[in-house]
């Protein structure tokens, strides 16, 4: 399909759609899953040093406006998806998800996955179920860990935020100063869900991270003020799940867009099937290429 091409930080993707981090991507196996159906790049799920087992179940519950996770960034540790990763070189930009409960921690993981090969590394600064300090509610903080990434490794370096920050926006500027080389907004939120029935909290963890079309407005809202702030690519994530729901993301500011839920309700084919719609998109309006439209709605 002509004209979906765009690149993010030197990396040249055959599309604008990415498969978001946290869905799926502790394996070769299921990235090249994503890639097969479609996406113009891949993002893992976050990893740490050590291995974590995450938090007690229940850990998903589906809600009438989308899902609540508190998975707690289960993973095998850094040094073994590494090896995964290794395996998907070369089809798509492989972006590798890093999260730390220290800024050492955050620069050690991001060594050993440039390691194996990744093309970007995205710093999971915003995750909302795990306990510790989140990296991004600071500007502070997210500069610190910024910096020393950016210290220790050559790849191209995304920043993933949050709408509970108090300030996104200084956030995300406060990312680019310190080097960032794009920003992804945004990740889950926090909420949660309540079982009328047992008059407890539906999961396990109490609190988890809200995904899905609800999240759309408020991501729209943050990529659009981000871009008005910041001079580098802001990627879009929260809601994605048909052609339309991407070119919102573009013509607010971003250059490309994540797609997790959307997974679930479209199947693994979701990536062809935006990429198709943003097509027709761009044939119905005149436009012949994805970056026409990005930050039209600043006019």
């Amino acid at each position: 399909m002509q004209g979906l091409e765009v690149e993010l930080a030197g990396m040249r993707l055959r599309n604008p759609t990415m498969l978001a981090s946290g869905i799926m991507g502790l394996s070769a196996a299921s990235l090249r899953r994503a890639i097969k159906g479609g996406a113009g790049a891949v993002v893992a799920k976050s990893c740490s040093s050590q291995p974590r087992e995450g938090n007690p179940n229940p850990t998903v519950v589906e809600i009438p406006t989308g899902l609540l996770n508190s998975v707690g960034l289960a993973n095998p540790g850094c040094a073994e998806l590494a090896e995964e990763l290794g395996r998907c070189r070369g089809e798509v930009p492989v972006v590798a998800s890093v999260y730390g409960f220290s800024t050492r921690e955050y620069a050690a993981c991001a060594q050993v996955v440039e390691r194996a090969g990744v093309d970007a590394v995205e710093l999971n600064l915003s995750c909302p179920n795990v306990e510790g300090t989140v990296f991004g509610y600071s500007e502070e903080l997210a500069r610190e860990v910024v910096e020393e990434v950016k210290r220790r490794v050559r790849v191209p370096v995304f920043a993933k935020l949050t709408a509970d920050a108090g300030d996104i926006v200084s956030v995300a500027a406060a990312c680019e100063d310190a080097g960032a080389d794009g920003i992804t907004a945004i990740n889950t939120l926090r909420a949660m869900a309540i079982d009328v029935t047992t008059a407890k909290p539906v999961l396990g963890n109490r609190v988890g991270g809200l995904s899905g079309a609800c999240l759309k407005p408020v991501a729209l809202r943050c990529v659009y003020e981000i871009a008005e702030e910041v001079s580098i690519p802001v990627i879009g994530c929260g809601g994605v799940t048909t052609g339309r729901d991407a070119v919102e993301f573009f013509l607010a500011g971003a250059r490309a867009v994540q797609i997790g839920t959307g997974v679930l309700y479209r199947g693994m084919s979701v990536f062809r099937k935006v990429s198709m719609e943003i097509a027709e998109y761009l044939e119905e309006k005149g436009y012949s290429r994805v970056d026409e439209l990005v930050g039209l709605a600043h006019r």
